[in-house]
């Protein structure tokens, strides 16, 4: 059982067995590490925004009106982003309860069905999120703030972090359908 406190430090996401997968593997885990970098950015970044904010507003009495959608795009941006590497890892919440209890082949099915499913509810969600992306986009829209800025930007980031999600979710899924007995997760 993880509890995210444990010693050893992390050894990467474990590699498949089949060697398509396997490159496709390794070519989203580059990807997810070079996202998680620019993430962090992020992170530093919109707490300066909002420090700045805070300071300007409380001290020289000058009006932001960028540095709250700035904040939320670069979160959203962070947010997206970052899934597909902490899913990589098997990061995300889940309740290992039945894990512990329940047989290795019926704990390897529900895996393989968490993961198919999961998969599924990713990719309706990321093309729902390329047409908001392209709508966005065509249509010119923009938030309804003085500053205005196009809605397309924080859809692109959803829309392309969500499918980084669901093609991890997919290269997992293949994984455990093409590794031998008693490599997978």
């Amino acid at each position: 059982m993880s509890h995210g406190f444990d010693l050893e430090p992390a050894k990467g996401p474990a590699v498949p067995d089949n060697p398509a997968v396997a490159g496709l593997s390794g070519l989203l885990d580059r990807i997810n590490k070079v996202l998680l970098g620019l993430s962090m950015a992020a992170m530093v970044l919109t707490s300066l925004v909002l420090t700045y904010s805070v300071v300007a507003r409380y001290f020289f009495k000058s009006p932001t009106d960028w540095q709250d959608e700035a904040s939320v795009f670069m979160l959203v941006g962070v947010t997206f982003f970052s899934t597909a590497y902490v899913q990589s890892y098997r990061g995300h919440i889940g309740i290992e309860a039945l894990a512990s209890i329940l047989p290795d082949s019926v704990n390897a099915v529900r895996l393989f069905l968490v993961d198919a499913i999961s998969f599924l509810f990713c990719a309706f969600f990321s093309w729902k999120s390329w047409t908001l992306f392209h709508e966005a986009l065509v249509d010119g829209q923009t938030t309804s703030s003085t500053f205005a800025p196009p809605l397309w930007i924080p859809y692109s980031m959803m829309a392309a972090g969500i499918t980084l999600l669901a093609v991890q979710l997919l290269v997992q899924t293949l994984a455990r359908t093409t590794n031998r007995r008693g490599h997978n997760e």
